[in-house]
């Protein structure tokens, strides 16, 4: 038996399968009363683009933001950027990730830069708070002067710059739409989505670049795609290698750490269950995932945009879907009053349709 039709009797076994109709919201209790509540919309997409399972509208088109960040980073394996410069998978993870500014982090980004013969100063990223609030309150405690590389999107920055070098184009204004590494992005995007290029509604994300508005089922169809090495056509025009099945996954799976930093629910998630999984948060709501084993494709989106509502829903879905038991850091969460007492929780309510 197919492992899609296995975890299809793992839903209905478990009753995670809540019918037609069924829903997933994060509820936030006080007292035992729902005060607040964050909708969530779920796609989970095996290889073919078979919804496999869903909550809400699996047709929701939203920004994919830092969830697309993988696929912003496959050209650097396609096109050969990675061996020109030698780049390690600790950098191709890096290229892939929304890091806690760890200073760990922030020194692999700033020789993945000497590598290919950039500073800090070519980067197009602003600086902003580390997203870990242990780290940011230990950099406010020190003083430490926040710039473009303490960014978390710098890794993917500094992979743009490199595909830049790699094909002889110019560095200045990699950022914008008509750029060639931007357009470069948006052909894999495509690819990988199954969304034509034109068809794709774009913006310009928090660092800069642009980023897509896509189908929640696509953006899945993509992660899926992701584990399984299938990619859509190539251009017959295309000066590519044929693509390894694994650097992007592989890199990935090996440097959880990178992907996130410690304490944050994407590292959390791909350490609990090693090899597994691969978590990929994105902003104002957002976060996808690959099922390594099962090829499935997960895209989530809270429609609040409440970052740790989603988090709590990614990894209730995951659980649902197989992933068993998730951390107890993206589980339930207490909600404290000004004393630290327990007031409270934050919990995800309902299940999977299939």
């Amino acid at each position: 038996m197919s492992p899609v039709c296995l975890l299809i009797g793992a839903i209905r076994k478990t009753g995670a399968g809540l019918g037609k109709g069924a829903a997933m919201r994060v509820e936030q209790l006080r007292g035992g009363v729902v005060e607040a509540w964050h909708d969530v919309h779920v796609a989970v997409v095996d290889a073919t683009g078979r919804l496999v399972a869903r909550v809400g509208d699996p047709d929701l088109v939203t920004f994919w933001r830092s969830a697309a960040k993988p696929f912003q980073a496959v050209p650097l394996v396609e096109d050969r950027v990675m061996e020109r410069f030698a780049l390690t998978a600790e950098e191709l993870a890096l290229a892939c990730a929304s890091h806690s500014s760890e200073p760990g982090q922030v020194t692999k980004v700033r020789e993945l830069l000497a590598k290919i013969g950039c500073s800090e100063r070519d980067l197009l990223c602003g600086p902003h708070a580390p997203l870990s609030e242990r780290v940011a309150q230990d950099y406010q405690s020190r003083g430490v002067r926040l710039t473009a590389v303490y960014s978390n999107c710098s890794g993917k920055h500094a992979g743009m710059l490199a595909l830049a070098r790699h094909h002889g184009w110019p560095t200045a204004f990699y950022t914008r739409p008509e750029h060639p590494v931007q357009q470069r992005c948006l052909a894999e995007v495509s690819r990988w989505t199954s969304v034509p290029s034109e068809k794709i509604q774009t913006g310009v994300d928090g660092c800069g670049v642009v980023c897509f508005a896509l189908p929640l089922r696509n953006m899945a169809l993509a992660y899926a795609k992701l584990g399984s090495g299938e990619q859509g056509a190539v251009p017959a025009d295309a000066n590519r290698a044929p693509a390894p099945r694994s650097p992007i996954v592989q890199s990935m799976l090996h440097h959880p750490e990178l992907i996130a930093g410690e304490g944050r629910p994407c590292t959390e998630l791909m350490r609990a269950h090693p090899g597994r999984v691969i978590a990929k948060v994105g902003a104002e709501g957002v976060y996808c995932a690959l099922l390594v084993g099962e090829g499935l494709g997960v895209a989530l989106k809270v429609t609040d945009g409440h970052a740790l509502a989603s988090a709590l829903a990614i990894a209730a879905v995951l659980e649902a879907i197989g992933l068993r038991p998730a951390p107890p850091s993206v589980g339930t969460r207490p909600n404290l009053n000004t004393r630290g007492e327990p007031v409270g929780e934050l919990r995800v309510n309902g299940g999977l349709e299939q």
